[in-house]
């Protein structure tokens, strides 16, 4: 007779544990294949339980094939293999040294926590519990609310000068969802071109999913119009706004280079990412391809992880109005991958003004932020030049020591130091101008600038004297 140990004050049901017991032996062969089990009489009479508690167990082993049953002769353990004994589990290491572990890091970019505006978000998420209730529950269309969509189109009008009708926003969960999309939209016979150098991860994700990918070299205005034709490309990902890690932005004369490339084929397309607009200091933001090309060529990609926080994972695209005829006719049948909740409690804070506050003083903080390092920098890094800082959220510094960039960082890596070249963008890395730093100030620890930079002048000024 099967004899367990029941615990009838657990949290788990008298069935249960019946169930689990008999399903361990059965996988541990105390109960071999073929055996009958005792009747449910018996057994409930044995464990002191009901009837219909040990059935219910019986019929979940069934249902499972833990067990099979005979008419009116019971049930019998079924054949199933043993599962091999797991080897014990390693220890699971980060990838890389935890943010917290560096005495200064100068790579991380993400907005400051304490310049999220809690109260202001949290007021709206309440309002939109009461006021839209079960509409919540409602799945959106997939395309985004429209009420987000109309938000995200008033304020392109009034901060970026772009005529764009909601119905040509696509919304998504991040920029990498959107993409994909793309890709499935465009197709994976073209050739995707991508900047050298440039944010590897584009890159990747277009390898990834199955397309060619040509790496097409910069000069002093951005993408090389000559490189993007010898590529043979289709399609190119670029950020003529501000470009990351070089900083350039791309002029109006190869600005229409572009565009005539775009128009003078059937099929082509550029993916304007403009991944941090909203923090160019000097001026006014630099107009959108976008808007340049009438809307017929470009296709504008922007997300809210940058403004807002990362995990606030939504972003958007702008297709041109044919595109999006097509779009809705091939991908139409996606569900919006952003939880409505969400969708419209943003919606709320960009009508309402709040986002536009919220950028203003993000501009401000991230200013004197970006003016503090500077000056900390030419402190203590007095021979170091200082390029591309009027615009987004890093800048470059070139410094001066017979240390290769590789020597730089691992000695920077040994003492505590994060930091990231301007050569680990280029897919050739001699191609790359030596000994430049790319410093991402939104995330430095300012409290602890001064002490990593004598660290980092140390090991230049050693380097110099060895």
């Amino acid at each position: 007779m099967l004899t367990y140990p029941l615990e009838k004050e657990s949290r788990e049901s008298l069935y249960e544990q019946i169930y689990r017991l008999i399903r361990r032996d059965i996988l541990q062969g105390a109960l071999r294949p073929g055996e009958k089990l005792p009747s449910k009489r018996a057994l409930a009479e044995h464990l002191r339980v009901s009837v219909i508690t040990v059935e219910n167990a019986y019929e979940q082993l069934a249902a499972e094939g833990y067990v099979y049953a005979r008419e009116r002769r019971g049930y019998y353990v079924s054949a199933v293999e043993t599962p091999a004994v797991p080897a014990a589990a390693e220890e699971v290491k980060p990838l890389e040294t935890a943010a917290a572990e560096w005495k200064l890091d100068l790579v991380t970019n993400t907005p400051a926590a304490e310049s999220f505006p809690f109260a202001t978000w949290a007021r709206l998420m309440r309002r939109v519990l009461l006021d839209r209730d079960t509409d919540l529950l409602r799945p959106t269309p997939g395309v985004g609310a429209w009420e987000l969509r109309c938000a995200i189109a008033s304020h392109l009008r009034s901060f970026r000068g772009m005529s764009v009708h909601p119905e040509q926003i696509v919304v998504g969960a991040g920029t990498e969802l959107l993409y994909l999309l793309l890709i499935q939209l465009l197709g994976r016979d073209k050739i995707y071109a991508v900047e050298d150098p440039g944010y590897g991860k584009i890159g990747r994700i277009y390898a990834e999913n199955g397309v060619a990918v040509r790496r097409v070299a910069l000069d002093h205005s951005g993408v090389s119009i000559a490189a993007l034709r010898q590529s043979g490309a289709d399609v190119v990902h670029l950020s003529p706004g501000h470009h990351f890690p070089t900083g350039l932005v791309t002029p109006v004369a190869r600005r229409q280079e572009l565009l005539r490339w775009a128009s003078e084929q059937e099929g082509r397309w550029i993916l304007e990412d403009d991944y941090d607009s909203e923090f160019r200091f000097v001026g006014r933001p630099i107009p959108a391809l976008f808007s340049a090309s009438g809307g017929e060529r470009v296709i504008y990609m922007n997300t809210f992880s940058k403004t807002i926080a990362p995990s606030i994972r939504i972003s958007y695209m702008i297709l041109p109005v044919h595109l999006m005829e097509a779009y809705r006719r091939r991908l139409g049948f996606y569900a919006c991958t952003v939880p409505a909740f969400e969708q419209y409690t943003l919606a709320s804070f960009l009508a309402e003004g709040h986002y536009e506050r919220h950028l203003h003083s993000m501009k401000t903080r991230y200013h004197r932020k970006r003016d503090a390092v500077i000056e900390s920098i030419r402190n203590i890094l007095p021979d170091a030049r200082i390029l591309e800082e009027d615009a987004g959220l890093h800048f470059l510094v070139q410094v001066h020591t017979p240390l290769s960039d590789g020597d730089i960082r691992r000695r920077a890596a040994e003492a505590g130091i994060r930091l990231a070249l301007l050569s680990e963008y280029y897919s050739v890395r001699s191609d790359a101008p030596p000994r430049v730093l790319v410093i991402n100030y939104s995330g430095i620890d300012t409290a602890h600038l001064a002490e990593g930079l004598e660290v980092l002048r140390a090991i230049l000024d050693q380097s110099e004297r060895g």
